[in-house]
């Protein structure tokens, strides 16, 4: 670090922290690149910090004119210390926070080291709030930005000493909830409600086997029992050409079971070789 830039940086004494964006970057405005940032409230009474940053200050003026503003030093440059007595840079009040300090907004690209009073870094998001006291180390330099030209405060490393009353309606869980509440009892008979009843689970039915057919319901291979009258056996089957007798085996059909008779041969007479057709030979 050269002097020119031990010249511009400054270490505050015990300052408080509000609009505290140290871990994730924020944008004040749509379309502004988010950056980690605080607003630092340095005690009036503080006039040694004051005078630092006071001689800070100039120190980034004549850099400015020896590099961007070309050897020009503006008339009235803009410098990032307000009155939290007056008006910001809008016309409105500051908040009653700011009344009584110099009001600095401090930013960075990049997120800065937080650590606590050994130089230990803080991990826990929740131990850096709007409203704690901290020392803040701040990098003046010179700016020239659509015309405007100035002093911006560059954001350094933080140092938490204290905590503080909460900033921008954060309470603590103290101020929360308090102590001394006593639970209402349960209502009657609430731990002693039944479980909801529980239904066993239905099994599918059973099918069969990949690649093996269904078994056929029992006695389905079976024909049904023809109708019988009491105390006689069931019929036969009919024969052709006979009805059945209901107690008695069916007569078989004529000629049924035996070969059918050969055709009487005709008498031949052997004297004219003609059959005889009932005549006497010979005539």
């Amino acid at each position: 670090m050269t002097n020119q830039q031990n010249a511009t940086t400054v270490t505050t004494g015990q300052v408080r922290l509000s609009y505290v964006h140290l871990f994730q970057p924020h944008a004040n405005q749509p379309g502004q690149e988010p950056r980690y940032g605080t607003t630092i409230l340095i005690p009036k009474t503080d006039v040694a910090t004051m005078q630092r940053i006071q001689t800070a200050m100039q120190a980034a003026i004549q850099k400015g004119v020896s590099g961007i503003w070309s050897g020009a030093r503006p008339p009235q440059p803009q410098l990032p210390v307000w009155d939290g007595d007056g008006l910001r840079k809008n016309g409105e009040p500051f908040g009653p926070e700011c009344k009584g300090h110099w009001v600095i907004t401090a930013s960075s690209k990049q997120q800065q080291a937080i650590v606590d009073l050994n130089l230990n870094p803080i991990i826990n998001q929740s131990e850096i709030y709007s409203g704690i006291f901290a020392r803040v180390s701040i990098n003046f330099f010179p700016f020239s930005n659509s015309g405007n030209r100035g002093v911006g405060a560059g954001l350094g490393p933080v140092q938490k000493v204290a905590d503080g009353e909460p900033l921008g309606g954060r309470i603590t869980a103290d101020q929360a909830f308090g102590a001394g509440f006593t639970p209402a009892p349960a209502p009657q008979g609430w731990e002693q409600a039944a479980p909801p009843q529980q239904y066993p689970p239905q099994q599918p039915p059973a099918f069969p086997g990949y690649g093996q057919s269904a078994g056929a319901p029992q006695g389905f291979s079976q024909p049904p029992a023809t109708p019988q009258a009491y105390g006689q056996q069931p019929p036969s089957a009919p024969q052709y050409g006979q009805a059945p007798q209901y107690g008695q085996p069916p007569a078989a059909p004529q000629g049924y079971g035996q070969p059918p008779a050969a055709p009487a041969q005709q008498g031949i007479d052997p004297i004219t070789g003609k059959p005889l057709n009932g005549a006497v030979w010979g005539i």
